[in-house]
């Protein structure tokens, strides 16, 4: 029986490429309205799991759902349909170089083919306002914006549809430590009024702690752990013990995390 709080369903999961395994077997379920953060090492396979979420590229075996929708077998307007209920950050933000900031964020709006450019324009500006953004920005190009400032439009353009299910690819990934806090408390802010479900991948304790609800960790093609930050540090799996152990002694502002009486495995 289908259950009805996953937005997002893996199922006995396998990617392989050529000889060489990815993941094997990899189930995971996101519930609805929580934060589930993937980490992993380098070739662990967190960016390709996103990716195959994205419906961006394809498992060798196995499937991938959202919104009960299968990620292979799609048609038109289920396809629209999830395109329409999810948003993604993108590590650079993948702003279109050659639009301006107004014309990223209308470009989903007016791929709706239902509004008028006056509601467009209002949308937009409300858009740019929900991620901080001043208005004297809108006809701005990419190139002349800061790497926080694209972030923050680049959010915005992944809001413009109000989506129920948010993708962050490294969403603090060169930012530097003061912009990296201020984005956090922007998601944070944002997944508090928008009531969002959200799947992020990072490599960055910051928004590890101050944003998840459960993070999965990826090592030897399986998720090898599942569950709360507490839960997950008790994991006696050299990853963990490695990738974890700064959580002990660096003070990460976040009122709601006790992360710092963590227990390290022995």
């Amino acid at each position: 029986m289908e259950n009805q709080n996953c937005i997002v369903e893996v199922e006995a999961l396998h990617t392989q490429f050529g000889d060489h395994v990815v993941h094997h077997d990899i189930n995971l379920c996101v519930n609805r309205g929580e934060v589930l953060t993937l980490v992993g090492g380098s070739g662990s396979g967190k960016t390709t799991l996103l990716r195959q979420m994205l419906g961006l590229e394809k498992p060798t075996h196995g499937s991938v759902r959202l919104f009960g929708y299968s990620r292979q077998n799609l048609n038109f307007t289920q396809s629209k349909t999830i395109r329409n209920r999810s948003g993604v950050l993108f590590q650079q933000g993948a702003l279109f170089s050659a639009l301006t900031v107004f014309d990223n964020i209308a470009l989903p709006l007016r791929e709706l083919r239902k509004l008028n450019e006056r509601t467009i324009r209002d949308l937009v500006m409300i858009k740019l306002k929900l991620v901080a953004i001043g208005p004297e920005h809108a006809n701005k190009m990419p190139a002349d914006l800061s790497g926080g400032m694209i972030k923050r439009v680049a959010l915005a353009r992944a809001l413009a549809l109000d989506p129920e299910l948010l993708f962050l690819d490294e969403p603090t990934a060169g930012l530097d430590p003061e912009l990296s806090e201020s984005f956090i408390e922007l998601i944070l802010t944002l997944r508090s009024e928008m009531n969002l479900s959200i799947v992020m991948v990072t490599h960055d304790l910051e928004p590890l702690v101050a944003l998840s609800d459960r993070i999965a960790v990826l090592a030897d093609q399986h998720i090898i752990a599942i569950g709360s930050l507490t839960e997950v540090c008790r994991y006696p799996h050299p990853f963990i013990k490695s990738f974890f152990k700064s959580v002990l002694n660096k003070q990460i502002k976040n009122k709601e995390a006790t992360w710092k009486t963590i227990p390290m495995p022995s």
